[in-house]
C-alpha cells in the first residue's frame, strides 16, 4: 500500500513537472518568437495582417502601397497625432490620463472609446486581430512594450500609416489618399490629412472625400488641432 502511495505521488510530481516544462518552452518560444518578429518588422513591411485577411475573406479585396514616413506628408502625421494621440511623442506606449477620461466617458454613457495610443493601434494593427477580449488587450500591451523599446516612434508612425485602415479594402494613406484624393500621400493638404484622420477610426463608415455633417465637422476640427501640434511641437519625436 505505501509502495502504491509513493508511486502515485511520483506519478503526479513527474506529470507536474513536464506540464512545467512545456509550459515554459512555449513562454520561452512566443517570448522569443515575438522579439524577432518585431525586429524583423523594423526593417521590413509587414507584408499583411490578420485585418487585411478577413477583409479579403469577405471579398473586399486589399489595396495598399507602403510609403516611407519620409515620403508621406508631414500633415498627415500631424493630423494622426492631432486625432487620435496628442501625446504621442511623450509617452512610452500608454497614455494614463487618455484611459482614465476614456474611462469616465464610457461610464457616462458617452461615446465609447478605448483610450489606445497610436503606439497600441500600431502594435494591434501589425501584429494581432480586430476585437476585444483581455487576452488580446494583454498581448496588444506586450507588443506595445515591445515595438516602443525596439522601432522608436518615427517607425511606429510609418507602420501605423501604412497600415491604418482608410477604406473598405484600402489600407494606408497613400492607397487612401490615391482612392479619394486622386494624388500621393506625398502631397496632402492640412484639411485632406484631417479629413483621412477623420475616417480612422470608422473607416468602413465614412469617407473622406466630400464629408458631410460629423466627417466635415471632426475634420475641421482635427486641421486646427493639427496647427497646434505643428506649432508646439508636439510631433518633435518623428524628425
Amino acid at each position: 500500500m505505501a509502495r502504491r502511495r509513493t508511486t502515485k505521488r511520483t506519478t503526479k510530481r513527474t506529470g507536474i513537472y513536464r506540464l512545467g516544462w512545456w509550459l515554459g518552452r512555449a513562454i520561452v518560444f512566443f517570448i522569443g518568437g515575438s522579439v524577432l518578429w518585431v525586429m524583423i518588422y523594423k526593417f521590413v513591411p509587414p507584408p499583411v495582417t490578420f485585418t487585411m485577411i478577413g477583409g479579403a475573406v469577405q471579398g473586399h479585396g486589399i489595396d495598399k502601397d507602403w510609403t516611407p514616413l519620409r515620403r508621406i506628408d508631414p500633415n498627415m502625421a500631424r493630423a494622426a497625432i492631432a486625432a487620435e494621440d496628442s501625446r504621442f511623442c511623450t509617452h512610452h506606449g500608454f497614455d494614463a490620463e487618455a484611459i482614465r477620461k476614456a474611462f469616465e466617458r464610457n461610464q457616462d454613457g458617452g461615446r465609447i472609446r478605448g483610450g489606445s495610443t497610436i503606439s497600441q493601434q500600431t502594435a494591434k494593427n501589425a501584429f494581432l486581430w480586430q476585437g476585444g477580449g483581455y487576452f488580446r488587450k494583454g498581448l496588444e500591451a506586450w507588443f506595445t512594450v515591445l515595438i516602443e523599446t525596439i522601432w522608436g516612434k518615427p517607425r511606429i508612425m510609418e507602420v501605423y500609416l501604412n497600415l491604418a485602415e482608410t477604406g473598405i479594402g484600402t489600407y494606408g494613406v497613400e492607397a487612401g489618399s490615391q482612392r479619394y484624393f486622386h494624388h500621393s500621400a506625398e502631397h496632402m493638404t492640412t484639411i485632406e490629412a484631417a479629413r483621412m484622420a477623420a475616417v480612422f477610426p470608422l473607416p468602413k463608415k465614412r469617407e473622406a472625400v466630400v464629408p458631410k455633417g460629423y466627417v466635415r465637422r471632426y475634420g475641421n476640427a482635427i486641421a486646427a488641432r493639427a496647427g497646434v501640434v505643428g506649432r508646439e511641437g508636439m510631433a518633435a519625436c518623428l524628425k
